[in-house]
């Protein structure tokens, strides 16, 4: 027996397979992307009987080998390459009680791959409220296999699984069924040509055009000692082999399963009357998203404040402990600041995801899905793109990892290039600030001005999200799936376990994968404003003090000008004064240029650095708000900040991107630099254009 085995674990999507992964590993697992692709890849460690380790993958769902997504492709190559690091030694089939004739499909192609594989029958704490009862010795004798009968959520059977495993050596491989009475000239004509192979494995890469060894679809087209099929005819054998495999399970549930309808009890149908209703249905999720981003911005403002003091805190700590220097400097302002804005993040994401595991696992996100798939349809996008679009009102960062469902490569890369416009919460620190600059204090209709402001920048958002996501689905040609199904699943109550390993694991995803990006851009955006070249920044502290002798300043004061004259004067800001001239058809004026590049970190930071270029603690809103009030137009004289200029500002900050870790995470999901390169030049452009007509129409 060796010391460490592979096991596979496959099965229909909502059978279970998460539970029973997360029942196996603990938090002895991790989540990554397969090589080249973005199909999500969940491995794990269990320990088995006899000091064995079963290295655990839990592959994506699917519903056969019959291929029809990249998730279903990713299945099947694993399982037709033997030369694969993660090649299984024993394949766990997972499936759902009450949908055993469905989920047994796929079980019968597995053993006809000669792998041995062991028959899990999950959620078995549901057999009497359906009224089914199962006679497992004769399953496993018609299905010659193993049986474990579990239920994650009440813990029973885990371990005689984890025994199964251990002694997977002694399960038959022998198949389930043979196929080849579907057309026995023509499989003879292949055992002919390939007497070394395994004849479903033949078949398999000659239908789904997938490789394996050294044989592929070519070589197999290309020999000569049998005659080839077209593909509408291995189409309709398909059906047959299909047929038949069900003909034989039938037989096996007839034996093996019983279910007395009387006793099954069935909520499902009324809650689906009202759950999908064309009116109660979209008034119902009208309510729980609210509810949910209410929850959102009340619950994550808590611990977003206390992780923002800390890192202020410990930055200032670094500064006054260590010795003074650049290495310190860079330890309290880039290092631990960059930090600080990977962080902050983490109270929102985990709350989203918390939300969206929650809806997931109870069984009401399938039909969200369902609902909106009808409108959403319109726009060249999915019902699927929903969640991200609306996720994308907290943080566009976990909306757009939300994309991975969506299984056609069209509709998930349009739904993540159109994500961003939808208005996030780091915008509304530079919404507020302006609005309440700019949009005079009035009431329509109750309303305030104000108030009606901020939400025609949510509804504009959304609206461009939508549009662009229209316009991309004419420009696009991508060749992509357009039919839509989704499975209706039952409805149940959520594992805590499931919901907390998928809110750590979504958590850890961003933080080690878009955060490095983001640390390594706040270190360089840091080494920009914290040096310069020339006098004027190396001999700041001279210039500054001779040139307010006469202004009696205090020391506290003296030091912000400094540091105001440096960051003039630094490299980002020479990039402020280069950038001007093209700004300034805008309404804006260096100092707003630099706060535009700087805020590119994150868009939250416009405010900061507005507030340390006017010399003013960022913690001061108020007078915040008076010096920007007060900072008159170089060009045209009067306030910079009036109607014209906030507006401009306001829309530029609508349609921009201006958010490196969104650049990151797109990047990570379509695995290209391209797409967020056109993202963020596009999505500029139709910003500036934007802000460029209203500053000149409005001023």
């Amino acid at each position: 027996m060796p010391k460490q085995i592979n096991v596979a674990l496959i099965g229909n999507p909502n059978t279970g397979k998460t539970s029973v992964f997360n029942a196996l590993t603990g938090l002895n697992q991790k989540v990554g992307n397969y090589p080249g692709i973005t199909v999500e890849k969940k491995e794990g460690v269990c320990k088995l009987p006899r000091g064995v380790k079963a290295h655990i993958i839990d592959l994506p769902g699917t519903y056969s080998l019959n291929a029809s997504s990249l998730d279903e492709s990713v299945v099947i190559e694993l399982l037709l390459n033997k030369n694969d690091k993660d090649y299984p030694d024993v394949a766990v089939v997972i499936t759902d009680v009450e949908n055993l004739k469905r989920n047994l499909l796929i079980y019968t192609q597995i053993k006809d791959l000669e792998i041995p594989t062991i028959l899990v029958i999950n959620m078995s704490d549901r057999m009497a409220y359906k009224g089914i009862s199962l006679d497992i010795e004769k399953l496993e004798a018609q299905l010659d296999t193993k049986i474990a009968l579990i239920s994650t959520r009440k813990k029973q059977g885990v371990d005689n699984l984890k025994d199964l495993i251990s002694n997977y050596q002694n399960l038959s491989i022998e198949p389930c069924l043979s196929t080849q009475d579907i057309d026995i000239d023509y499989f003879k004509g292949l055992k002919k040509a390939f007497p070394n192979q395994s004849l479903y494995k033949l078949w398999l890469v000659i239908t789904q055009d997938v490789n394996f060894g050294k044989i592929s679809r070519n070589t197999i087209k290309d020999t000569s000692s049998f005659k080839t099929k077209k593909d509408s005819d291995l189409k309709r054998l398909q059906q047959k082999e299909t047929i038949k495999r069900y003909q034989f399970i039938n037989n096996v549930l007839k034996e093996g399963q019983t279910i007395d309808l009387k006793t099954a009890k069935d909520l499902r149908i009324k809650l689906d009357r009202i759950l999908t209703h064309k009116v109660w249905g979209y008034l119902i999720f009208g309510i729980i998203l609210l509810t949910i981003f209410q929850a959102i911005y009340d619950w994550s403002s808590v611990p977003m404040d206390f992780i923002d003091n800390a890192f202020a805190s410990l930055s200032d700590w670094t500064k006054n402990t260590l010795p003074a220097g650049a290495f310190t400097n860079l330890l309290a302002e880039g290092i631990i600041s960059g930090l600080g804005g990977i962080v902050i993040f983490i109270p929102q994401i985990a709350f989203l995801f918390l939300f969206i595991a929650v809806l997931e696992e109870s069984g009401y996100m399938s039909r969200v899905v369902f609902l909106m798939d009808r409108i959403m349809r319109r726009f060249g996008l999915s019902g699927k793109s929903v969640v991200p679009l609306i996720s994308g009102t907290a943080c566009a960062i976990p909306a757009i990892m939300a994309t991975r469902n969506i299984e056609s490569w069209k509709e998930r890369l349009i739904t993540i290039l159109v994500t961003p416009f939808t208005t996030c919460s780091a915008r509304l620190p530079v919404y507020l600030i302006i609005i309440s600059l700019v949009i005079p204090e009035g009431r329509f209709f109750g309303l305030s001005y104000q108030a009606l402001t901020l939400m025609l920048l949510y509804l504009i958002g959304f609206g461009a999200a939508v549009g662009s996501a229209w316009i991309l689905n004419k420009i696009l040609k991508i060749k992509s799936r357009k039919f839509f199904v989704v499975e209706m699943p039952n409805y149940k109550l959520p594992l805590f376990k499931n919901v907390a390993l998928t809110v750590l694991e979504k958590t850890k995803s961003f933080i080690f994968g878009a955060g490095k990006i983001i640390l390594a851009i706040s270190i360089v955006l840091w080494f920009l404003a914290s040096y310069g070249p020339g006098t004027e920044f190396n001999n700041a502290e001279e210039i500054v003090t001779e040139q307010y002798a006469s202004n009696n300043l205090s020391q506290i004061e003296l030091e912000q000008k400094i540091a105001s004259h440096k960051l003039e004067h630094s490299f980002i800001g020479i990039a402020g004064h280069a950038i001007e001239p093209a700004i300034r058809p805008l309404g804006y004026d260096w100092k707003i240029g630099i706060a535009i590049v700087s805020s590119f970190a994150a868009r939250e930071v416009f405010v900061g650095t507005l507030a340390t270029i006017y010399s003013v603690g960022s913690d001061q809103e108020a007078t915040i708000k008076n010096r920007m009030a007060a900072e008159v137009n170089p060009i045209l004289g009067g306030p910079l900040f009036n109607l014209a200029s906030g507006i401009s500002l306001l829309l530029f900050y609508a349609f921009a991107m201006q958010c490196m870790s969104t650049l990151a995470i797109v990047k990570r999901e379509t695995n290209s630099w391209k797409w967020p390169i056109l993202q963020l030049t596009i999505m500029t452009a139709i910003a500036y254009i934007v802000a460029l007509i209203a500053y000149q129409f409005l001023k």
